[in-house]
């Protein structure tokens, strides 16, 4: 194994299967926030954990402004990490951007990969009337981004509990709101524009994989019109519409989110 790429996306393997399960975390989290759902698939495969560089544990030093610029930046990352340990036909759990990075990844080597489990997947966050429906005026982003670049606290507070939902259920969004502020302000603020402002719908017909889109009943950041247009977009895919609200299910609803998993994969 090569050691700067585990150093790199602090890399972390456990379980006793045979296949593999890599799971990639989105916007503003870290491997942490599958702590719920990740333990349960243990007994079955080799689960693989990993911070995106600038999130987490990663090495910051590893952050290089041009490779991130894009998507496809984490993309490479997450193909290293798959390389390194050998990974074939593996199962990728990706939340949010983790998701669309996760696409990107299997649309260049489709080999690493068996199935993908797509949640809260939004491959372009900004409407384009009438034919898209991402959820954000283009203005709307633009002040979030002003907001960081201004008051990195504030946004965090601002942004925690509109991801999150779940009102009624603070202490969640709370976690959410301190794993943005963790994050060095100038990553954050270029994670958020590449996130907010890519357009991957061309990239949705590419994938070969057969993918589980799980969408949250009410989400503010992925409604339910983008889960719809991923599942039109991408061939042998499975739209599942959740009980579950917010954006993040695998912290607020982890039960439901691991019964949806095992469903798919049980019934391929």
């Amino acid at each position: 194994m090569h050691k700067n790429v585990f150093i790199r996306n602090n890399v972390n393997i456990s379980g006793k299967g045979t296949k593999h399960m890599i799971f990639a975390h989105g916007f503003g989290c870290d491997q942490n926030m599958w702590r719920f759902v990740a333990p349960t698939f243990e007994s079955d495969y080799r689960v693989v954990l990993f911070d995106f560089v600038g999130s987490g544990k990663s090495d910051i030093q590893s952050y290089d402004t041009t490779r991130y610029s894009q998507l496809d930046g984490y993309a490479q990352d997450l193909l290293d990490i798959c390389e390194e340990i050998d990974l074939k036909e593996a199962v990728l759990v990706g939340h949010s951007v983790g998701a669309i990075i996760g696409i990107l990844a299997s649309i260049k080597r489709p080999e690493f990969f068996n199935h993908l489990i797509l949640i809260g997947p939004s491959p372009r966050y900004i409407n384009e009337f009438p034919e898209y429906i991402g959820g954000f005026e283009y203005k709307d982003l633009e002040e979030l981004l002003n907001l960081m670049a201004k008051n990195h606290i504030d946004w965090s507070k601002y942004l925690a509990p509109l991801v999150m939902g779940n009102a009624e259920r603070p202490a969640l969004a709370q976690e959410l709101e301190e794993s943005f502020c963790s994050i060095d302000p100038i990553i954050a603020q270029q994670f958020a524009n590449t996130t907010f402002f890519s357009d991957n719908r061309k990239d949705l017909p590419k994938v070969s994989v057969p993918s589980l889109i799980l969408q949250c009943s009410q989400d503010v950041i992925a409604p339910l019109e983008v889960g719809a247009y991923v599942h039109l977009n991408i061939p042998n895919s499975t739209f599942q519409i959740m009980e579950a609200i917010g954006h993040c299910p695998h912290m607020s609803h982890p039960l439901e989110t691991i019964e949806l998993i095992n469903e798919y994969l049980d019934a391929r």
